[in-house]
């Protein structure tokens, strides 16, 4: 009797170990499927790009790659074009961030005042959010086409004259409907960050700010936006990240012309691989972004939070 019930009391605890153990490691076993596709579907194509970025890498199975080392980097800090590209990267970012985050926000702080037709309002700013790039992309090509284009025509009409601006044709003007469409499609975003935000707001200390006398700016600077830090913090991360991987709208409505003049990092890279087949040279375009991408965003958390 002595032997079973020792038995006995092994297997429960056995069993109870084993449970625990279960415990602990199912945490785990759900994440597992998410972080195998995130190492061979994130890390592993970046571990190869940089890999790829050192190599004059040819792309018929079995020949070899030869290493080239820093050849394809200082090709491109000598490349014109890469320097035009970085400056139209970072003139996005400049023109597209700021009214995404400002209107955004005051997009979301209306809606939370109870406007009539919030909810109308609030799917209205949301839906180009959800559009495919593509489908807005060829509706505002439209729009500004030089000839045809609904945007010349409404010009005409208000001018009583023939307005033919060539948009997409023209640096400036090209660049300036890029970043029209970034802004519109991304307030949407926004908005819905600031909304939640706006909701758990704490409106005791606005309500004690403004029974002491506050002015409503005195409330915003000193209340709403400090408790506001740390989601403007991730808003603009994100929209700068964002910004650094702008390529859909440039590559179809301008293809980086006119004369290379609205390339985008991400679109000259495109062109390198996939028209001229420079596959390394596209690499370590690519690579650059990508550590620039990251420094700047470890950059702007961090002078942000000290500034909070």
């Amino acid at each position: 009797m002595a032997v079973e019930e020792f038995n006995m009391q092994h297997t429960t605890l056995y069993r109870k170990k084993v449970s625990l153990n279960m415990r602990h490691l199912f945490p785990y076993l759900i994440i597992l499927p998410g972080l195998i596709f995130y190492l061979l579907f994130t890390v592993y194509p970046i571990y190869s790009q940089f890999q790829i970025s050192f190599l004059h890498w040819v792309v018929t199975p079995g020949a070899v790659s030869p290493f080239v080392g820093l050849a394809n980097y200082i090709q491109a800090f000598h490349d014109p074009v890469v320097l035009v590209a970085a400056r139209n990267t970072a003139l996005y970012i400049i023109a597209t961030v700021p009214p995404q985050m400002i209107l955004g926000m005051i997009a979301a702080y209306l809606l939370v005042t109870k406007i009539p037709g919030a909810a109308i309002w609030r799917a209205a700013i949301f839906l180009p959010v959800i559009t495919s790039w593509v489908v807005v992309s060829y509706l505002f090509s439209y729009l500004f086409n030089s000839q045809e284009g609904l945007v010349n025509g409404a010009l005409s009409v208000l001018l009583h004259k023939d307005i033919v601006i060539p948009w997409l044709q023209d640096t400036w003007t090209a660049n300036g409907v890029i970043w029209l469409l970034a802004v519109w499609k991304g307030i949407g975003w926004s908005m819905v960050v600031f909304l939640a935000a706006f909701m758990n707001l704490p409106k005791d200390q606005i309500e004690s700010a403004r029974v002491d006398g506050a002015s409503s700016l005195r409330v915003w600077w000193h209340v709403i936006l400090p408790s506001l830090r740390p989601v403007i913090t991730f808003v603009f991360v994100m929209l700068v990240i964002g910004g650094t991987q702008a390529f859909i709208s440039i590559f179809l409505m301008t293809q980086g012309g006119p004369a290379n003049s609205t390339q985008v990092m991400l679109t000259y890279s495109y062109q390198q691989a996939f028209v001229f087949f420079n596959f390394s040279y596209a690499a370590a375009i690519a690579s650059i972004m990508a550590v620039l991408t990251f420094g700047l965003s470890v950059l702007f958390i961090r002078v942000l939070r000290e500034r909070g």
